[in-house]
Parts: C-alpha cells; sequence; structure tokens
C-alpha cells in the first residue's frame, strides 16, 4: 500500500504518517498550503481508521457475529472495499484515494496489532526492527531459545514488508492504478485463513468438552 500511494498516487505515504508529517512540515514551511493538504488528509484519514476500528471492537468484541466468527473480519471486510474501490479512483483524484487507502492502512493497524502473543506492527517496520533487535541481543546474552523466535518473527515481518513493496513496485509497472488490487487479494486469503482457524479452536473446544463429560 506504501508503494502504491508513493510510486503511483503521487509520492504521498499511505502507512508511514511520519514521512507524511515531515513532509506537511516542509509544506507549511515554504507556504505550499495546497502541498500541505496533500499529506494532511492521510494522516487525519489514518486516525479515523484506528477510531472506527475501536468502536468496532468496543461494540462487537463479545458478540457472537452471524457469518463471521470474530469482528476483526468485519475490519478486513471494510479495508477490501475500501482498497477495491482505491483502484478505481481516476489519476486526478489522488487525494481521495491516498485518503481512502490511509483509512484503511489504519483499520489494519488497529485490528491486528499482535503475532502469537508479541507486539508488532503489519504496516511500519521501525517498532517491529527495534523489537526484533532488542530480542535478538537478549537471545545473545542468555541464550533463550524463545527469544530468538522472537527475533525471527520480526524479522520475517519486516522481510515480509520489503517483498511487498517489491511485488507491488512490479504490479505498478504492469497494471498502473490497478496494482493495489494485489492487496484485496491477500485480504480474501486472509479473511479465509481467519474461518479456518476459528472452525479448529471450536471443533477443539468440542472435543475438549466432550472428553470432560466423558471423565466426570
Amino acid at each position: 500500500m506504501d508503494a502504491y500511494s508513493y510510486l503511483a498516487r503521487g509520492k504521498v505515504f499511505a502507512n508511514a504518517q511520519t514521512g507524511n508529517m515531515l513532509l506537511l512540515g516542509i509544506a507549511l514551511a515554504d507556504g505550499r498550503l495546497d502541498q500541505a493538504l496533500r499529506y494532511l488528509l492521510p494522516v487525519l484519514s489514518f486516525a479515523l481508521g484506528i477510531s472506527v476500528t475501536q468502536v468496532l471492537s468496543m461494540r462487537l468484541k463479545e458478540r457472537r457475529l452471524p457469518l463471521m466468527s470474530h469482528w476483526r473480519q468485519i475490519a478486513l471486510l471494510l479495508e477490501i472495499v475500501l482498497l477495491g474501490v482505491v483502484a478505481f479512483v481516476p489519476e486526478e483524484s489522488n487525494a481521495l484515494a491516498n485518503t481512502l487507502t490511509s483509512l484503511a492502512c489504519g483499520i489494519q493497524v488497529q485490528a491486528f496489532r499482535k503475532i502469537h502473543g508479541r507486539p508488532f506492527a503489519t504496516t511500519m517496520c521501525i517498532g517491529n526492527l527495534r523489537s526484533g533487535t532488542h530480542a535478538l541481543i537478549a537471545y545473545l546474552h542468555a541464550g533463550r531459545l524463545e527469544q530468538l523466535r522472537s527475533a525471527g518473527l520480526y524479522y520475517a515481518t519486516i522481510g515480509s514488508f520489503v517483498v511487498g513493496a517489491i511485488v507491488g513496485g512490479r504490479l505498478i509497472e504492469k497494471s498502473g492504478l490497478l496494482a493495489i488490487l494485489g492487496c484485496p487479494v491477500l485480504l480474501l486469503v486472509a479473511l479465509g485463513l481467519m474461518g479456518i482457524d476459528r472452525e479448529r479452536r471450536e471443533r477443539r473446544g468440542q472435543a475438549m468438552g466432550e472428553a470432560q463429560k466423558r471423565v466426570y
């Protein structure tokens, strides 16, 4: 998504809001208010995405949802729809496209904040780099295998981010503005995996319940 918004939509970041804030400050210092707005809108939209996801979490966290196993699947569906719309926003409306992309990014970064119980970020690397390096140094000091696993998870996440940027760049060369459709495809796969995981947990819970009945 960052590769797409930067390369295809006017050199604005979808995820890296620190970069947008830096460019916003430079534009304001130069008195270029129209340029400043280009960078301000994604920042505000990213924050809105976080807010929307937090509201979803608070309202739906404890509810049994029809056709859905978890409120995060609703967040993924929102993201899929938003990115699908972005693909067909014309180039002269790049500000709108970047705003919608940042909204989707805000939804994602708030909905998915852990991997195997470890805090991490799906849309940015700085926190993962800090956590991965911390875990690696801790492993070298104490030799605990769990710390090495943590470092591996964080560095693998960073690696997948780089691979995504490479793939995104190639898709943009071949498909132009439609390249963003690669993201909804991957998110649909994630949506399916979440459903499979829920079914496994339910079967495991049923099996444990039957075992307890036999014991008692």
